[in-house]
């Protein structure tokens, strides 16, 4: 299997430039880049003339359900949607069951993905109300961050205690991942639906249940706690124009307190309710045109910094349940580029700004050693994107192990031609590489 490749003609894109170059690949690492390289003997050499060549995505967050919630995900299944979406690097949450709470669950994790992950990765650790000591001790170099859930969520994962809340903002030795929603205010706004409608809510109340004051108001906690104790913050999957404010523009390097969007606020909104209902249900929840408008705009001008995809796959039998026994999430790795790319196609996105919130900035956030950027000497973690080749999704092609997409029907204007992990070229626009194994990130702390 080659990790010595010659990339010829690509349009490379890298640190805010557009430029056309050549790239070497030596040993899994990116050796050279500059103009008419000639190949070497050993060499495998892609002409990737009229292509661009982008340093793989860094997904900083995603739902691969394993261990203990299978039937509906796994690393395998995931790992390789993730690679013929063009995403090298999958940071996972912890709610898993059992959920990651302590150092031996986190490394049990980090064994399975050794053995099945096409691609790189890297495990949250979780917090709870009961194990501060455990965040104390985490070595910072054990996991990307520490995941707060401050609101709603799978398990004993909910931490509302705020004596218990503090302490970790006062002690985590590494950024500090939350989820903002305000859980008595949506139990009391699901109370009023289910006055309104009993068991019949409809998709469309989603947004009104899981609110956008249960958003801005969790927010708020979150950032006072960060500023109060000078803690290294990131806010998930912003989706209220609402709590933007909250966030100062510019570039990732040197802020205290960044945050996140993901690719299903960029493309859907509260319309889509009527023809996909629970299918996109997703906490916090799709709200409106005017919030996807918002949060594009504040993608664009740096406010938000990262731009991810929460992939949290379920069975279609398990959507198609009524409004309090369908799960939120979606599958999303597989088209997520793709996704974020038609923002490009619209308009409404530059290039060299999708490249920064996919790969640069969570690189740089997570202080992720020697990736996410075209740089000699880095991992040759690379996805080659194809700018004249629309791709239509279908299901047949899904490689979640839930086997839908709410891209299903859609038209990308993009393709992924080829994706390469650690030199190792693990899709080549058809098929995946099963020979491929990611590795476990490192950082650089």
């Amino acid at each position: 299997m080659s990790t010595d490749w010659l990339i010829k003609n690509a349009e490379l894109v890298n640190e805010g430039r557009r430029f056309h170059a050549d790239l070497r690949v030596r040993r899994g690492r990116i050796d050279a880049i500059g103009g008419d390289l000639d190949a070497r003997p050993g060499e495998q050499v892609v002409d990737a003339a009229g292509l661009w060549l982008l340093p793989g995505m860094i997904d900083d967050q995603v739902h691969f359900r394993e261990p203990g919630l299978t039937h509906k995900a796994d690393i395998w299944h995931e790992s390789r949607a993730c690679a013929a979406g063009g995403i090298t690097s999958f940071m996972e949450m912890p709610n898993t069951r059992p959920p990651a709470l302590d150092r031996e669950a986190l490394e049990a994790k980090y064994a399975r993905a050794a053995e099945t992950s096409a691609v790189n990765y890297a495990f949250y650790l979780g917090a709870s109300n009961d194990n501060l000591a455990a965040i104390r001790a985490l070595d910072p170099k054990a996991a990307p961050g520490i995941k707060v859930f401050m609101g709603a969520s799978t398990g004993n994962m909910l931490v509302d205690d705020p004596e218990v809340l503090d302490g970790i903002f006062r002690e985590a030795p590494t950024p500090i991942i939350t989820h903002c929603e305000d859980t008595p205010t949506i139990d009391a706004n699901l109370a009023a639906a289910h006055a309104k409608y009993g068991q019949d809510i409809p998709a469309r109340e989603h947004p009104l249940i899981r609110s956008r004051e249960a958003c801005i108001k969790s927010t708020r906690l979150a950032i006072s706690l960060a500023r109060k104790h000078g803690s290294r913050l990131h806010v998930l999957h912003i989706s209220t124009a609402d709590e933007l404010a909250l966030f100062e523009p510019g570039p990732v390097k040197g802020k205290k307190i960044t945050a996140e969007t993901c690719v299903h606020f960029l493309h859907f909104s509260d319309a889509d309710y009527e023809r996909l209902g629970f299918l996109i249900k997703c906490n916090p929840a799709i709200k409106t045109a005017a919030d996807r408008e918002a949060i594009t705009r504040a993608l664009a001008e740096g406010r938000l910094d990262v731009l991810a995809t929460d992939h949290a796959p379920h069975l279609l039998e398990e959507k198609a349940q009524k409004y309090d026994q369908a799960p939120s999430g979606l599958p999303l790795v597989q088209f997520a580029l793709q996704a974020a790319l038609q923002r490009v196609a619209e308009g409404r996105l530059t290039l060299e700004r999708v490249v920064e919130a996919v790969s640069h900035a969570p690189a740089t956030l997570f202080d992720v050693k020697e990736r996410g950027f075209l740089r000699e000497g880095y991992a040759a973690d690379l996805v080659l994107v194809d700018p004249r080749r629309p791709h239509a999704v279908t299901r047949a092609e899904v490689l979640s192990k839930c086997g839908w997409s709410p891209f299903e029907g859609e038209t990308f204007a993009h393709s992924i031609a080829a994706t390469f992990v650690n030199g190792r070229r693990v899709w080549d626009g058809a098929r995946i590489d099963e020979g491929v194994r990611g590795e476990r990130l490192a950082f650089a702390r």
